[in-house]
């Protein structure tokens, strides 16, 4: 069994805070990472009431949460100043190498997210160092599509070659949940517009131009809405060479069975 103090030595555990950062109620830190390295720099910079990180440096993990146990090295944050709200950090180069490839397996299920890094170091197993940086998980197949917005962003940053190469020469129908309020919206992907390039202007905009998702998010909710609440399903999906009037036959289908015209519904038509 490989540990990580096998391949990354540090000899002065004393001066570092782990960071187990683990879904905090609106974002996943994995996803975070795959979709802004500014974001992630952020996670590292919130302080709460106590002074949790009040030691020079912060190994940063994130939990890899399709599997269990298993956290993602983040990089190691110099911490440069505190403030009573916040702290100011830097990556150092530390690890670099590692960052976003190194994945340990640490059942780690206590509360309390930032400790003494000497309290777990000797615990923590390697259980495998991607050959690339992880940009998003590996596109599982079309009947196993089922994505948070979040995560469909970072594949859409990161530019998922798999992903990309499945959808965007594919047409087919979709289905967007709001586990806020449990409203459903069905839509399709066709003509020349494969369902990669649909699924785009959901991530840039929140609501692709549909007129009932436009007024749920509004001018003040916006993407931060998107990223607690959406999810993205594909439902059907159909070569490039099937007729449009298919398409919307299945659309209109799925919108009965699903009752999204309904009240309880984002589809207008």
């Amino acid at each position: 069994m490989l540990y990580l103090k096998d391949i990354f030595p540090l000899p002065n555990l004393s001066d570092y805070k782990v960071h187990f950062a683990r879904h905090n109620g609106r974002d996943h830190p994995l996803d975070v990472w795959a979709r802004s390295r500014p974001e992630w720099k952020l996670w590292q910079q919130t302080r709460p009431g106590r002074d949790d990180f009040n030691r020079p440096y912060i190994f940063a993990l994130a939990q890899f949460y399709p599997e269990p146990d298993v956290w993602m090295f983040g990089g190691v944050f110099e911490v440069t100043a505190r403030h009573s709200d916040r702290y100011d950090v830097e990556q150092v180069d530390l690890g670099r190498p590692l960052e976003g490839r190194l994945k340990l397996h640490y059942p780690h299920r206590d509360r309390v997210t930032r400790s003494k890094l000497e309290k777990h170091y000797d615990g923590f197993v390697v259980k495998e160092i991607l050959p690339e940086t992880y940009s998003g998980r590996p596109f599982p197949g079309y009947d196993r599509i089922d994505l948070p917005f979040a995560e469909l962003e970072g594949l859409l940053r990161n530019g998922r070659l798999d992903w990309q190469a499945a959808l965007e020469n594919v047409k087919g129908i979709y289905l967007i949940s709001d586990r806020q309020t449990g409203r459903l919206y069905v839509g399709s992907a066709c003509g020349d517009q494969g369902i990669w390039s649909r699924w785009s202007t959901y991530a840039a905009t929140g609501h692709g131009g549909n007129v009932e998702l436009r007024k749920l998010l509004g001018e003040e909710v916006g993407l931060d809405y998107c990223r607690r609440n959406f999810r993205l399903a594909l439902l059907e999906e159909h070569p490039a060479r099937t007729p449009d009037s298919l398409i919307l036959e299945r659309e209109s289908y799925y919108k009965e069975v699903l009752m999204s015209r309904g009240p309880g519904g984002l589809n207008r038509n």
